[in-house]
């Protein structure tokens, strides 16, 4: 479960205009990941009736369905303030890719990758829809989105991928990362107004 922030330059400060005056100021602790090299295990498989699809034209409110569901525990929010124009703008660029879990033909939680920055791959979403996560499913699932992000990456020596997590994520999100074989870079904290008109549930520990 990741919110979208890269290189330190958290994009909360983007959507700082548009955070509504009743808001809850919450205090996390970000930690960048990255990844030097490509996975040579094998990859973990996946339980029969599980697959990955990449949807070339994912339409905003299926996003919206997925991002609001996957995030909610998890105070995302960015996303849910954005506006349907934007989203769509994002969706519809050729440098971010979605890809959806589906468990028995039904969601189960999505990935994306942007590939907008010097090369290098940001997983700038991850995470399963509540009905999956501790199900068994995530390792899979966590190596489906680092190889499809190396396959992403330009074949320039010195590139590799990114991820972050917070403490406001689900508590196994850092561990997985690192068992995955990336490398914590700093970690940082960050102050964000989460506009109370969203009806996240922020957790006491977090209130700043």
């Amino acid at each position: 479960m990741v919110q979208q922030i890269w290189q330190g330059a958290p994009v909360w400060r983007q959507a700082a205009s548009s955070v509504a005056a009743d808001h809850t100021r919450i205090a996390v602790d970000v930690t960048f990941l990255r990844m030097g090299r490509r996975p040579v295990e094998p990859a973990p498989g996946f339980a029969p009736g599980d697959g990955i699809s990449h949807l070339t034209a994912p339409t905003v409110g299926f996003y919206r369905y997925l991002y609001g569901t996957v995030g909610h525990d998890y105070c995302w929010w960015l996303r849910r303030v954005a506006t349907d124009a934007e989203l769509a703008a994002l969706l519809t660029d050729s440098h971010i890719s979605l890809h959806v879990l589906y468990r028995d033909g039904a969601p189960g939680g999505f990935f994306e990758l942007d590939s907008r920055h010097g090369g290098e791959v940001n997983i700038s979403y991850f995470g399963l829809l509540p009905h999956l996560v501790g199900k068994g499913v995530g390792q899979a699932f966590l190596r489906a989105a680092i190889d499809q992000a190396w396959s992403r990456v330009l074949p320039r020596p010195g590139l590799g991928i990114r991820v972050n997590t917070c403490t406001a994520d689900h508590p196994r999100a850092l561990g997985s990362y690192l068992r995955a074989g990336f490398k914590p870079i700093r970690t940082v904290r960050e102050l964000w107004n989460i506009p109370d008109s969203l009806g996240l549930p922020i957790p006491d520990a977090l209130r700043a």
